[in-house]
C-alpha cells in the first residue's frame, strides 16, 4: 500500500476529529495548549489503537472470505464515506467539549475512532502490515486535532460541514481505488 493512499486513508479519518476540535475551538472562550494537546493525544491515540483492532478481528476473518475480500473492502470504505457525507445533512448542534472532562473526551474520541476500526478491518482484507498505517494515521489525526482546536478560535464555523464532505469522498475514492486494483492487477 502506497504511502499517498495511507495519507489519504489518515486525513479522512482524520477530518471528523478536525472538526470537532474546530467546535471545541470555537466553544471555548480562551483554549490553553494543554487542552489542545489533551484532545490531539485522544483523537490521535484512539485513531492509531482502533484500526490494530479492526486488522486484528479481520486476519480471523481473512481467510474465509479471501475471494471477495476486495468487494469488503470497497463496501467498508464506500459505506464509511457515504455516511460521512450523509452526516452533514443533518442538522447538528455538537456540544462544546470542554477538554478538562476526561469522561466526554473520551467518548467522543471513541466515538470518531469507529470508522478507524472498519479500516482495520479493510486494511486486513488487503493483507498489508498495520504498522505504519496506524502510524501515520495517529500522527495525522494528532496534528489535524491541534490544527482543528486553534483554527476554531479563530475562523468559525465556515470548516464544520465542508471537511467532512471532504473526508468522505476521500474514503469512497479509495475504496474505489482498491476494486480498481483488484480488476486490473495494478498495487497499491
Amino acid at each position: 500500500m502506497s504511502v499517498w493512499v495511507v495519507l489519504g486513508l489518515a486525513v479522512g479519518l482524520a477530518l471528523d476529529c478536525f472538526s470537532v476540535a474546530i467546535a471545541t475551538g470555537i466553544g471555548l472562550q480562551r483554549l490553553r495548549v494543554a487542552h489542545a494537546l489533551k484532545m490531539a493525544v485522544f483523537f490521535g491515540g484512539f485513531q492509531a489503537v482502533m484500526p490494530v483492532i479492526g486488522w486484528l478481528a479481520g486476519i480471523s476473518l481473512r481467510a474465509s472470505i479471501a475471494a471477495y475480500d476486495h468487494w469488503v473492502a470497497f463496501v467498508l470504505l464506500t459505506a464509511i464515506g457515504v455516511k460521512m457525507i450523509w452526516e452533514t445533512r443533518a442538522e447538528k448542534k455538537m456540544a462544546t467539549l470542554n477538554p478538562e472532562n476526561t469522561g466526554l473526551l473520551l467518548l467522543l474520541a471513541i466515538g470518531t475512532s469507529i470508522d478507524a476500526l472498519v479500516v482495520g478491518v479493510s486494511l486486513s482484507f488487503l493483507d498489508v502490515s498495520i504498522v505504519i498505517p496506524v502510524l501515520i494515521i495517529g500522527a495525522v489525526t494528532f496534528v489535524l486535532t491541534l490544527a482543528g482546536a486553534y483554527i476554531g478560535g479563530r475562523i468559525g464555523h465556515w470548516f464544520e460541514g465542508r471537511i467532512e464532505i471532504l473526508g468522505g469522498v476521500v474514503m469512497i475514492l479509495i475504496g474505489m481505488k482498491i476494486l480498481a486494483n483488484h480488476f486490473f492487477g495494478r498495487g497499491l
